[in-house]
């Protein structure tokens, strides 16, 4: 009777390792007294992404935990932008990970985006270095594939933004490689799961100094796209130079077309470590609060200056309509806030 009891339990679990929900506990420091008092620590995210739905706010990016970055994406999430939390007690709460399979990808999990259509959630991310998207009809559910396939496999393409314009078209923001890493755009076809291969365009070269590294090395690289439309003007939200570098910033350039061709804003970098005062401060996203305002969340240097151990700062961002009816963006740097995961 104890031997298929036993089995009965195991099948009940296994049903659930596919495309359900699971969680994996891992090690957490205790706090300095060794009691069970609350703890919190700073968020060990790199290439954050906030996505606000049903009154709360979600957020997950390429973890620097351990090994998590080749273990998947967690999620954390909050009420007030301040404290964040996974939902279970002292767990990492994974919500997409080749170890339940049903996903592409076995490691270099890295910069994720959410996306909600008609009720359901899909969660792009890059892993293998290719992009793919999954679904779920939770976004603290397990995402999983149709066909366990990148989007696209005809050259490495990394740091993906789907982006749905008025007219009903999609577009897929990316980087690809070749040449140093810059950003391009495609038309994307949603219900097949592709890119237009015909309408890949480059959205930018390298033009600018602060674009370019001096202190880390000399490679080319343009990363982590962000758009939105304003009042009939896109704006293309990008991260240059290397993550490794202190100078590692944020810039944006507007188009009256969502392929371009793209206008550099003069005033950029508009986040960088002599503007918000750490280290390594880019690749984010944009998102609108409670409050109606647009906020921008990134990731800086760790503990020790350390680009290896990136953290998470979300700031407010200031829009000031110019006289050529293009908003002019700048940081909100005296409202910066540090989040923490509260445990």
């Amino acid at each position: 009777m104890k031997q298929i009891y036993i089995y009965f339990i195991s099948m009940i679990l296994l049903s659930f390792s596919s495309c359900g929900h699971s969680d994996i506990n891992d090690t957490l420091p205790s706090d300095d007294t060794g009691g069970i008092t609350e703890r919190k620590q700073k968020i060990l995210y790199a290439d954050p992404t906030i996505f606000y739905d049903n009154g709360k706010y979600y957020m997950s990016g390429t973890s620097q935990v351990g090994n998590q970055a080749s273990r998947g994406f967690t999620i954390l999430m909050s009420d007030d932008l301040q404290e964040w939390t996974s939902g279970v007690s002292d767990t990492y709460r994974f919500i997409l990970g080749p170890e339940w399979g049903s996903v592409y990808g076995t490691s270099g999990f890295w910069a994720p985006q959410w996306y909600k259509e008609s009720g359901k959630y899909y969660f792009l991310y890059t892993a293998n270095e290719h992009v793919a998207i999954s679904q779920a009809s939770d976004i603290t559910g397990y995402f999983c594939q149709e066909t366990v396939a990148p989007i696209d496999a005809s050259e490495g393409n990394i740091d993906p933004y789907l982006f749905k314009d008025e007219d009903g078209t999609y577009y897929l923001y990316h980087v690809r490689f070749g040449g140093g890493n810059f950003i391009w755009v495609g038309k994307y076809d949603m219900e097949a799961g592709r890119i237009e291969s015909t309408t890949l365009t480059k959205c930018m070269e390298l033009t600018e100094p602060w674009e370019r590294m001096y202190n880390y090395d000399t490679s080319w690289i343009m990363e982590g796209p962000t758009v939105v439309k304003w009042d009939n003007v896109y704006y293309l939200f990008y991260s240059a130079n290397h993550y490794k570098d202190p100078d590692y910033a944020v810039g944006y350039a507007t188009a009256l077309s969502p392929m371009g061709p793209w206008t550099k804003y003069s005033g950029n970098p508009i986040i960088r470590r002599d503007i918000v005062g750490e280290k390594g401060s880019g690749h984010g996203d944009i998102f609108e609060g409670k409050n109606g305002r647009y906020y921008y969340v990134y990731h800086v240097w760790g503990e020790g200056d350390n680009p290896d151990a990136r953290q998470v700062r979300i700031v407010p961002l200031i829009r000031e309509m110019g006289d050529d009816g293009i908003y002019k963006i700048s940081a909100d740097i005296d409202n910066i806030i540090i989040p923490y995961q509260v445990y």
